[in-house]
């Protein structure tokens, strides 16, 4: 017989802290934590709550996302042949070597897309913004388990228990074609802080009976015949499949990154997300708002995609350091009334004029986790300043975008605090990440993590004053599975 359920909020706070993983497989701000807590960010005794056409939102936003990627996808290709304008394959070019432009551009991978999506979606007043999409994302293994905890409370959360882990199942046997491929889960030292819970995927998905492994990059062998293998306990075992849980712009540092690349060429092991740096630009979202390329959105997003892009998308615009013709101005942007020939003109905006934001398109070691994030009216008129002079200058090298800033709407939420041993409230802003995972070209909706901030914070992530869980509907009962 299993314990008791825990009844008061008080207890399903203790209870989630007593079951949490050492480290709760997550890293968030290298802070102080009560000595009685097990994990670095605030328990709630809930999930977060979605509305049901909320939940029906992000059910339907995976399909969307599936076709823009394939969308991006062919537009690069088009540019790359001159059917597009070429400024576009420029653009996504930009800073990058050509060894991994040139693995982008390879036939084996041509019709490949991401097979995990993960955007970054901000409940506003007028509805939901996606501030950026993710690829190659950390938390899969963090919300499997937050999923399964609040599941084992009795909540009702997004994808179920195993949302996650057999959503990650599915995509892999789909892509690979076969029920019991064997999986590397291939983490580099970059994405070192999400070892854990990628180890904790791995184990889980052997539960499932799909034979996974996580894996250090300098354990993989090669050999032409047998492909990618590792030697355990003096055995080999040879993968049929790479989930790449590193960034491309870090190829240099990872270990036998051009082994599993070269087999990745010649076929001899499946790849996953694909080695085209160019889906993993910020800037495809300044694409989708270019009037220039309207007509080909037009032409190759669905009607409903389209639609629903165009309201969620914020503005934004590559941050080109080039000067502009004096005819020319950049589409979309006035700053006090007038349009805008350089991005400089907004160096002494004031800060209700400076609700922008500026951070790294993509091929950056500054382009994850909030590192290379500046909020215009969350810093002052120099830092704003100096941001713009930097983020101009780094064009040939590292493109950054700017985007208009929508603020989140106040979300309140309950926490344990350790301190004063009782459940608090708090008003806060929150960023929810629903983890989509493409099988036979359909998304599946594995779970939804909610990261609620305090309300004074302009940049939303995990932090150690955020209240982090899994999502549910609220309002009449429904199967979420």
């Amino acid at each position: 017989m299993g314990s008791t359920p825990p009844q008061t909020p008080e207890e399903r706070c203790l209870r989630l802290n007593e079951r949490l993983p050492a480290g709760g497989l997550f890293t968030s701000e290298q802070r102080e934590v009560h000595p009685d807590s097990n994990v670095s960010w605030r328990i709630s005794p809930e999930p977060f709550w979605l509305a049901s056409k909320e939940y029906e939102w992000f059910e339907a936003l995976g399909a969307h996302l599936i076709a823009f990627y394939r969308a991006c996808n062919l537009l690069y290709s088009q540019s790359v042949r001159g059917i597009q304008p070429e400024w576009v394959a420029e653009y996504l070019d930009q800073g990058k070597e050509a060894e991994v432009i040139g693995y982008g551009r390879m036939n084996r991978f041509k019709s490949q897309l991401p097979l995990v999506i993960r955007p970054d979606v901000i409940p506003t007043e007028d509805g939901m913004v996606i501030t950026e999409l993710d690829s190659v994302p950390g938390g899969i293994g963090f919300t499997g388990a937050m999923s399964r905890l609040y599941a084992k409370l009795g909540d009702s959360v997004v994808g179920g228990a195993e949302g996650m882990v057999r959503g990650f199942a599915e995509m892999i046997r789909a892509f690979a074609g076969a029920t019991h491929p064997n999986t590397a889960i291939v983490v580099s030292d970059e994405a070192g802080d999400y070892r854990e819970e990628m180890l904790w995927l791995a184990e889980e998905l052997r539960r499932s009976c799909l034979p996974c492994a996580t894996i250090h990059p300098r354990d993989i062998r090669f050999d032409d015949e047998e492909g990618l293998f590792v030697v355990v306990d003096g055995e080999r075992r040879k993968f049929d499949v790479v989930y790449r849980f590193f960034e491309l712009f870090d190829l240099k540092n990872i270990p036998k990154s051009e082994l599993m690349l070269y087999a990745a060429k010649k076929r001899q092991v499946l790849m996953t997300p694909p080695p085209k740096a160019y889906l993993e630009e910020k800037m495809v979202f300044a694409l989708l708002h270019h009037p220039a390329l309207g007509p080909f959105w037009a032409q190759n997003l669905p009607k409903d995609a389209l639609r629903v892009l165009n309201a969620a998308v914020p503005q934004t615009w590559v941050m080109d350091a080039r000067p502009l013709p004096p005819h020319a101005t950049i589409h979309g942007l006035t700053h006090r009334n007038a349009a805008v020939q350089d991005f400089m003109q907004f160096a002494d905006a004031s800060q209700q004029e400076r609700e922008l934001v500026v951070k790294p398109s993509g091929y950056s070691p500054l382009a994850w986790g909030s590192r290379g994030v500046v909020v215009g009216h969350d810093v002052s008129s120099e830092t704003w300043a100096e941001s713009l002079r930097q983020a101009l200058d780094a064009f040939p090298t590292s493109p950054h975008v700017m985007q208009a800033f929508h603020k989140g709407r106040r979300a309140d939420v309950s926490y344990y605090d350790f301190d004063r041993r009782a459940v608090m409230r708090m008003s806060g802003r929150a960023r929810l990440t629903p983890y989509y995972f493409v099988a036979n070209d359909k998304a599946k909706l594995g779970g939804i993590l909610a990261t609620v901030c305090p309300a004074d914070k302009k940049v939303l992530h995990g932090m150690v004053d955020s209240v982090m869980v899994p999502c549910a509907v609220s309002g009449p009962a429904r199967d979420v599975n």
